[in-house]
């Protein structure tokens, strides 16, 4: 079964978070998950469970990833374009949905948004659906999703001060 679709103010939420990547022509923005509150039995849909049964809410059932994107006229005119675009992305999606699965978890995520945030050059790429235009697109997505895979950067280790002060017993 598909996910459902992102709405608009899914779009809202995951706009209010920092992109997680970034490349010359895409950003990629979490969607955070909805912190609902744990429902009270009256709420249920479910009468009482017998002993040894546990609710489907309760079950801690992952959903299917959720992806978004905004492919605006502006940055893409054609929709030939726009369209090889979404392909592109739902494809690297399947690639990677399994490998960044872990880090969205640990982020508290239900879903991404892609953002075309510049155009590709006309004169590049004058046919709107070429062949090196898809391959282009493809490693600028692989890339902005192999970003969540490398490991964080830790902080870097400080040393502690040395004490040059007064001594406490001087």
């Amino acid at each position: 079964m598909r996910a459902p679709s992102l709405k608009a103010t899914d779009f809202h939420r995951a706009f209010g978070t920092r992109p997680v990547s970034r490349t010359a022509h895409f950003v990629l923005h979490v969607l955070p998950r909805q912190s609902v509150g744990h429902p009270t039995p009256g709420d249920l849909s479910t009468p009482s469970l017998p002993s040894g049964f546990e609710a489907v809410e309760d079950m801690g059932v992952v959903t299917a990833w959720r992806l978004g994107m905004v492919l605006p006229k502006k940055q893409a005119r054609r929709s030939v374009t726009r369209s090889l675009i979404r392909h592109q992305a739902r494809d690297a999606l399947r690639r990677y949905g399994l490998l960044v699965g872990t880090a969205a978890c640990a982020q508290g995520a239900e879903g991404w948004v892609v953002r075309l945030k510049a155009p590709f050059d006309r004169q590049q790429f004058p046919s709107a659906a070429s062949a090196a235009l898809g391959a282009a697109v493809r490693a600028e997505l692989d890339q902005l999703w192999s970003h969540l895979l490398k490991p964080a950067r830790s902080a870097p280790q400080t040393l502690p001060a040395a004490s040059g002060g007064k001594e406490a017993g001087a």
